[in-house]
Formats: C-alpha cells, structure tokens, sequence
C-alpha cells in the first residue's frame, strides 16, 4: 500500500489539546494540526513534501509512490487571499514529457485541506498508461483503546431511504466498499464520510461529477486506510492533452462527530456556497402549477393565473418555477423529448419572455428548467446533429466534452437566458451516462470520456455564471443525485430528491441531508401542517389549484412558520431523536444559532407512535443562561436554564396523530 499514514504520534496530542471542547468554531489545535499535515504532505514553497503525497495511480505497472522519487519535482506555494494559501507540486517525467502536478489549497479560517491532480502528456508521443488513479489514499492511526467508525450516508435514490445515515465500526480486517450507480455522484453512495475515532477524527470527500468508488480498509493493527476516486481509469494521453482527477478534502476535528459535521456545514457556507453580488442567495421560497395541467397544455394565461393569484393571496413568493414542458413536442404529454431549447410558440405565442415580464413586475423571478445532456429523438437536435449524440438520431446522451457540441449548447442557453428573461437556470439530468461514456472508451483510453464530460459541464456553468453574473444555477439531476462539492460550489439543489411530498420520507431526508448540505430544498401541496412542516427545507416550494378553493390563510401561516424556521436552518444542526423510518416512530432536531442565541425544535409524531410524549435533551447552548421557550401550536412558554435542557431536557407533546411540532427558543441571559 502506498500514500501517507497520520501517525499517531502528534496527533492523539493534538486532539488531547481540546478534546472536550463544544464549541462549533474551528479550535487553535485544529487549525495548527490541519497546517502540520499540509506542510507535511504539500512541502512549504520551499521545502518538498517530508511525507508521501496523499495520492496514488499506476503508470504502466509501476506505483506512484516508486515511480515519482526519480522524477523532477517543482515546488510553489503562494497565498491566494486571506482565506486560502495554495501548495503545488509538479512532478515531471525527464523520459516522455509526462507531468503529474497536484494542487493543494490549506484554508486558513476552517481546519480543511483540499487537493486535486492534473495529467499533462508535455511530449512528441503517447503517454505510458495510466490507471487505478485515487486522488484520495490515506490512511489513519488510532491509539490503543477504542475503534474507528465509519459515519457515511446513501445517496439519493428517489426513495424514502435517500440520505439514510450509516454507522460503521471498522474492526481489524474489515473492508468496505461503496461507489455511486450509473455515472451521476450521489446517486447510490454519498462520497462525504467521516472517520471517527478515539479523541477525534477527519471528514473525508470526494468530489466527481461522474462514477467514483472507494475502499475503507482496515487493518489487523491499528490502522485505517482510505482509497478514493473515479471508478475506472486506464488511458493514455496524447501529445499536448491534459487530464483532471476527482477532488479529494480532509478536514481535521478534536472531539465529538456532531460537532464537526457542524464545522463542515459552517465551511460550506462560508467558503463554497454560490453568492449573487456577495450574499447566498436565501431566502428562496417558490411556487408553482407543475402537475395541474394534463402534460403540455398549459399555457401562458394558464402560467399568469397562477402568478397572479400567489401574488394577490400575499403568499409572499420570490420565485416561480417553470419546469419541463416548455419547449415544443411532437407528442402532448411526453415532457422528456428534450432537445429543442426554444419556447413552445403556439402556447407561449409571446415567448418565456411574456411572461417573465409579467412576473417581474410583480416582483417574482422565473425559474427555468433545462436538460442540455440528454436528447431525446425526433427533436432538433436529434434531426440537426446526431453526430453530438451517443446514439445519434436515436437519442441519448449528449456529447458535451465535443467543443463544437459543447459551444452550441452554450450559446444556445445563454440565448434563451438573455432574451427570455431568466433568473434562475434549473439543469436537470434524467439518464444514467456511464454506459455511452464507456461504450465510447478505446481500451486504452477509459475514462476519458466521463473526464471530458464533467469537464465540460463545470465549464459551462461557469462560462454562465461570468456572462450572468446574478444568475442563480440549480442542480437538479432527477433530484438529488448530481451534489458532489464541486457542484454545490457552483449551484444550490432546489429539489433534493424527486421522491417528495411523503412526510415520513422528507423527514428522513431532512435528518440525513443536513449534515452535510446546509442548503437544500424540496416542495409541497397545500395540506395540512405535518405534511407541510414535513417539507420545510432552507429552500422551500409550496403550490396549490388556483382554479379550486385554497386555504390561504393557512397558507400564509405556514409560510410564515418557515420564514422564522428557515432563519435558524442554515445553523447549526443538531439530531434529537435516532434515524428511523418506522411509522412507529418519533423523529426530530435542532437548528440553533449560536451567535444570536435563538433556535428552533422540529419534532414529528408519525401515525403509529404510540406516545404522545417525547423528551428531548438539546445541545449547543450556553449552560449558565436562561433560555425562553415557545411552541408554535399551543403557545405555551417555558423558562429553563441552558444547563436543565442539555441534561434534563424538555417534553414535547403531540396529542394526535401524525402530528408535529415547532418549539422556538431564545437566550435570555
């Protein structure tokens, strides 16, 4: 085996620094253990690195680890801002012209260190074979006593159990593998972990826009190794062409597991969350018709009815989601013949343009869906260019990493932004691309495919997004299964899975996404209060038929309920109950914000509890100060310590069934 092993001498010290600390802010110890381990393993500027790089691949049938010792290696780092300093170490070939270079980013407000690799035939003739690449391979030492565990997640799989969190205890040679499903990244696996062990630990993630896989490896003594990176890469490079790997994050934590999966949401806000002139862009609540029109036969009085209604009720909308179907289609009500990326005249007779018009001057934004990477046959682009299609005239995939294919999409879609009025760019994804990307692979270029295509999709997002500088981007790839970071870096996941709207399957979504995506959101129907509050997300969607009775008084509260809660979303989170999707079951959290002493309780009582009670003890809080405690439903208010909620805790209860709860509190003193 081969890559860096953290040794547990400095370390286990290190983490005995502040082991019991509770503070959600990154400590001094871990900001100093995070820069040891940089240095160590990216050098300094001016010093090579005194461990083995975290990386590893294969070159013909050598390992990195023999093969990079006899190579020219250069060294730099400088700092990027205030934030960020950048290590780089390029490793050169004097045989072929092959350079390796890995780039390294140390942040310097959170204990994070992230880095990726770059492949570059500098040569006059092919490269030797390269395969097996993990941008991600190191391992870890715990002490004597304790064992690791592995926390990790399902992916989103448009079903109850998507986000469904898993506890791992990595006895001496156990092996756990996992990888995503079909080419899109958090579909079956989730690549975000965390490795936990005694004193402390480190999340681990890959980011890949395509198929990845990992090994957790356990051996008989005391350490763990982690391997990670795109599923399947064996190819050569051609004279002049260059390649990028996955991008592998470590961040370093001391004490408990919860507390650093609030750090790391504390990170993606901060430092990898879009923002639109400098602020995230939030609150976004949106509604909708989608579903209450038989296919394609809304039209644009139909659209402007509704808008006009919301708008009239005082919902209170910002956003309004015109979603697939917009386009023209040879059969009514199949909104999946994509690939002709202009508006449907006959029902738009004005274009998208009327209406985002309409919209804005009401103050709402339009939302609009596309999928550039699947054509569907019989569309322009299926009759014009089957040349661009793995399956030609057929359908399929698109071959986006074409530069000819990839310049019309472009240019098409900026076209349809500026002249249609477009506030937010909705990128669906509704096929599983592993199959044309590796039909299309010669034997010793696989892989290459699936690289050009993630390529080419950042890319375009971020030709987009410098044209469209307010332009909000959604990843929306049948759900949730394209927010890898490199994607929640660019876009915010409005629809977190398309299973939605179930209660008990939206409560265990929320309980296993957030530690981890800070920002996400799904949609509701009008209903009731636990089917609503069920689907309350940082980013929120609620629709009802205009052209039927509305409760629009409970409308507007439940709107209002979310307002207050979503305030306190994008704090810290805080699991109070276990993850269960039994129907027997309680389920719950905390959102609290530490910074201005206030929080919220969500608690549900799901149709087969038989307790109408739940106790919960809460985190997070000031021990000494006096907290304030209202429920939203029964208006009771409560006074109790800091100290009494996080060891005696409160009872919340729900007299019915299903039923749920909202309890806000705030700091008094």
């Amino acid at each position: 085996m081969h890559g860096v092993i953290m040794k547990t001498i400095g370390w286990l010290s290190l983490l005995a620094l502040a082991a019991s600390s509770t503070a959600v802010t990154p400590t001094q110890s871990e900001m100093e253990l995070n820069h040891r381990w940089a240095i160590s393993h990216f050098g300094d500027g001016k010093l090579a690195p005194a461990a083995e790089m975290p990386f590893s691949f294969m070159i013909g049938d050598r390992p990195s680890s023999e093969v990079l010792k006899k190579w020219k290696l250069s060294i730099r780092s400088r700092r990027l801002d205030g934030k960020r300093i950048e290590r780089v170490n390029a490793y050169s070939d004097p045989t072929n012209g092959l350079v390796v270079t890995c780039r390294a980013t140390e942040w310097r407000d959170f204990p994070v260190v992230e880095w990726s690799l770059t492949f570059k035939n500098s040569g006059s003739a092919n490269a030797p074979i390269l395969s097996d690449i993990r941008p991600l391979n190191v391992g870890f030492e715990r002490g004597d006593s304790g064992e690791f565990i592995l926390h990790s997640n399902t992916g989103d799989n448009n079903s109850a159990d998507s986000y469904a969190p898993h506890i791992d205890t990595l006895g001496p040679g156990d092996v756990k593998r996992t990888s995503s499903a079909g080419g899109r990244p958090t579909t079956g696996g989730y690549p975000y972990w965390n490795v936990e062990m005694p004193g402390g630990g480190a999340i681990a993630v890959l980011s890949w826009g395509g198929q990845w896989s990992a090994e957790f490896r356990r051996d008989r003594g005391r350490s763990l190794r982690i391997q990670a990176g795109q599923e399947l890469t064996h190819f050569t490079l051609h004279p002049g062409e260059e390649v990028s790997s996955p991008l592998a994050v470590l961040q370093f934590y001391q004490g408990d597991w919860i507390r650093s999966q609030n750090i790391w949401r504390r990170w993606m806000l901060a430092d990898n969350s879009p923002r639109i002139k400098g602020k995230l862009p939030l609150p976004l609540f949106e509604s909708n018709s989608n579903g209450y029109f038989d296919g394609l036969r809304d039209t644009l009085a139909d659209e402007e009815q509704f808008v006009d209604k919301f708008a009239a009720e005082k919902v209170g909308e910002r956003f309004w989601d015109l979603d697939a179907g917009w386009y023209p289609s040879d059969q009514t009500k199949q909104w999946w013949e994509v690939g002709t990326w202009e508006p449907d005249t006959k029902r738009f007779p004005g274009g998208i343009k009327a209406l985002s018009d309409h919209m804005h001057e009401k103050g709402v934004n339009l939302i609009l869906w596309f999928e550039p990477e699947r054509v569907y046959s019989g569309t322009w682009l299926a009759k014009n260019h089957p040349e661009w299609i793995y399956g030609g005239s057929a359908g399929g995939v698109i071959k986006l990493g074409n530069p000819d294919c990839f310049k019309w999409i472009l240019e098409r879609i900026d076209n349809v932004i500026t002249t249609q009025g477009v506030d937010v760019y909705r990128q669906d994804f509704n096929i599983e691309p592993l199959t044309s990307w590796r039909s299309n692979d010669a034997p010793d270029r696989q892989g290459i495919t699936e690289i050009r295509h993630i390529e080419a999709y950042k890319a375009l997002w971020d030709e987009l997004r410098r044209r469209h500088p307010n332009l909000i981007i959604d990843t929306c790839a049948s759900g949730g299964r394209r927010n890898n970071l490199e994607t929640l870096r660019r876009s915010v996941p409005i629809l977190r899975s398309d299973d939605q709207m179930t209660p008990l399957d939206e409560q265990c979504h929320t309980y296993g996404i957030s530690p981890w995506v800070p920002i996400n959101g799904t949609g509701v129907t009008m209903n009731n209060d636990y089917v609503v509050r069920s689907c309350m997300a940082a980013i929120f969607g609620i629709g009802a038929d205009v052209r039927k009775p509305v409760d629009w008084k409970s409308m507007r509260r439940l709107v209002g309920e979310w307002r207050e809660l979503s305030s306190c979303m994008l704090g810290d989170f805080y699991p109070l109950t276990p993850y269960s999707l039994e129907k027997t079951a309680w389920i719950g959290w905390q959102w609290d914000v530490p910074e201005s002493g206030v929080g919220m309780i969500q608690a549900f009582r799901r149709d087969g509890a038989p307790s109408n009670s739940l106790t919960v003890t809460l985190a997070g809080l000031d021990p000494k100060a006096e907290y304030q405690l209202t429920n939203l439903d029964s208006g009771r208010s409560d006074k109790l310590s800091g100290q009494q909620l996080m060891e005696s805790g409160i009872a919340i209860e729900i007299p019915y069934k299903p039923g749920s709860a909202l309890v806000r509190y705030r700091k008094l003193r």
